[in-house]
């Protein structure tokens, strides 16, 4: 397998943080920033500094923490942002404006050839201040493919080290993502990024069939938050990068910790089900399953739990077999008898039926019920 050609933006500190009712404080930022840098993140985006001071502030601390990662921040095709950016010391600007005819109709008020020069007298105002640019298309998902190519072409002649494509309003399937990047990148070889947003569900999916087709730069969130339904989440990037794109270089290890992290500091929790970090990510119930992971774990477990730095866990429950119960029991310290695991086994299948959870309690109460004796 020849490695994709990728590397990821994380905008958790920036897009993340405007999902509804999140804000993150400086020292949560610094942390949070801290953490992707050792997982081997590329490019942080640490936020929007012309929002606020205090904005602006944390984006600068970041900035000059000393991180191996690039340090990125966005920017209105305006000039005081751009002069906020550059304040901060960040090594790249996003400088990006709405490129739909229904964005510019409702947000300009003028032709799109006005707001492109517009924008690109921005691109090369930042870079002849040193800074790496990036030249990123709003709702290009719902752009003229041909005034995208017009817009990336001119952009990196006007200083522009990278384009950007946001699928703002989660629109495309993985079918319509990997058509237009091929498109794009057919027309303009140019190193693109890829951004999308979750309200089709297909973040992730988007995210990576873009990678395939050439995309260079991916931009996640961690635990996929963000705006509406969120954004193309990190853990599940960085697992199918590990596994379908031949991508080794990132700490997946630290995936469960910076998802807890992420977590208590927006107050936004995965839920259960979620793929790498929800808590039944690595969950069995089923008899038959468990029965086969005992003997060869990738039977029922594609992405192995210690990969992703999680682990395995077995539930009892109405559909646990012998196997299971005999071996969550002896990791109790509990050996049975023949008749010992069936009443065990018995009374764990009504219990879940009534919708009683079997919590370790639950069961440990049982397991010494059975050694005491009392069996009916």
């Amino acid at each position: 397998m020849k490695p994709w050609n990728i590397e990821i933006c994380d905008v958790t500190l920036r897009d993340g943080e405007q999902t509804p009712g999140v804000s993150f404080t400086r020292d949560e930022k610094m942390t949070i920033a801290a953490l992707l840098d050792e997982i081997g993140v590329e490019v942080i985006e640490a936020g929007f500094p012309v929002v606020s001071a205090a904005e602006k502030e944390c984006v600068a601390a970041i900035a000059r923490a000393g991180l191996s990662a690039r340090v990125c921040c966005l920017a209105r095709a305006l000039k005081p942002d751009i002069e906020a950016a550059l304040d901060c010391d960040v090594d790249m600007v996003s400088i990006f404006f709405a490129t739909s005819d229904l964005h510019i109709r409702h947000k300009y008020r003028k032709s799109r050839e006005e707001v492109l020069e517009d924008a690109l007298d921005m691109v090369e105002f930042a870079a002849d201040h040193g800074v790496q640019v990036r030249f990123a298309a709003e709702d290009a998902s719902r752009t003229d493919p041909a005034f995208l190519i017009e817009m990336y072409t001119r952009g990196v002649e006007r200083g522009a080290d990278l384009v950007s494509f946001a699928d703002t309003v989660g629109c495309l399937t993985p079918l319509e993502i990997h058509a237009v990047v091929t498109r794009l990148l057919g027309a303009a070889p140019l190193p693109l990024c890829i951004h999308c947003h979750n309200d089709l569900g297909l973040a992730t999916a988007n995210t990576v069939t873009a990678a395939a087709a050439g995309a260079f730069q991916l931009h996640t969130t961690v635990n996929g938050i963000g705006e509406r339904a969120g954004n193309a989440a990190l853990e599940q990037v960085l697992a199918v990068l590990r596994l379908k794109g031949g991508v080794d270089r990132y700490d997946l290890t630290r995936l469960q910790e910076i998802s807890r992290l992420v977590a208590r500091a927006s107050g936004v929790t995965p839920e259960r089900i979620r793929p790498i970090v929800g808590e039944n990510a690595f969950a069995h119930e089923s008899g038959i399953h468990i029965a086969a992971i005992l003997c060869d774990p990738t039977t029922y477990e594609y992405v192995p739990p210690e990969l992703v730095g999680g682990e395995r866990r077995f539930v009892l429950g109405k559909h646990t077999g012998r196997r299971a119960l005999e071996h969550v029991a002896k990791a109790y310290g509990f050996d049975l008898s023949d008749g010992e695991a069936r009443w065990v086994l018995e009374q764990v299948k009504q219990k879940s039926e009534g919708k009683c959870s079997v919590t370790r309690e639950v069961l440990c109460s049982l397991l010494r019920a059975a050694k005491e004796g009392i069996v009916q």
